[in-house]
C-alpha cells in the first residue's frame, strides 16, 4: 500500500467555507474516484487552519490513474476554481507503511 498525505493551510477565517464547499459534492466525487479515504482531519494545536487528509492506494500507478481520472471531472475542476484562492500552502507526501504498521 501507498499512503498519500496531503496537508493544506487554509486562509484565516476560510476553513468553514472550504469544508462546506468540500462536503457538498466534491467529497463524494473524490471518494468514489480515489477510493480509499483513510482520514480527513483539522488541526487543534500547532499551525491552525490546517487540513490533513490521507488516501490509500495499491501502488504508485494506481494513484496516478485515479488522480488523472479525478482531474478529468468537470465538477472537480469547478470545485478547485472555488477553493484554490483559499489555500495558502499545500504539501504532499507519499508514505510506505512499515512491516509492523496497522495500515497495510
Amino acid at each position: 500500500m501507498l499512503i498519500e498525505e496531503r496537508i493544506y493551510t487554509i486562509a484565516a477565517g476560510k476553513l468553514p467555507t472550504y469544508l462546506a464547499l468540500y462536503t457538498n459534492g466534491p467529497l463524494d466525487l473524490q471518494t468514489r474516484i480515489l477510493g480509499n479515504l483513510l482520514g480527513y482531519f483539522t488541526s487543534e494545536i500547532g499551525p491552525l487552519s490546517t487540513l490533513v487528509h490521507l488516501w490509500g492506494y495499491t501502488s504508485f500507478e494506481d494513484r496516478i490513474s485515479r488522480r488523472e481520472a479525478l482531474a478529468a471531472e468537470p465538477e472537480w475542476q469547478n470545485y478547485l476554481s472555488a477553493v484554490t484562492p483559499m489555500i495558502v500552502r499545500m504539501e504532499n507526501r507519499l508514505l510506505v507503511p512499515t512491516a509492523f504498521s496497522p495500515i497495510q
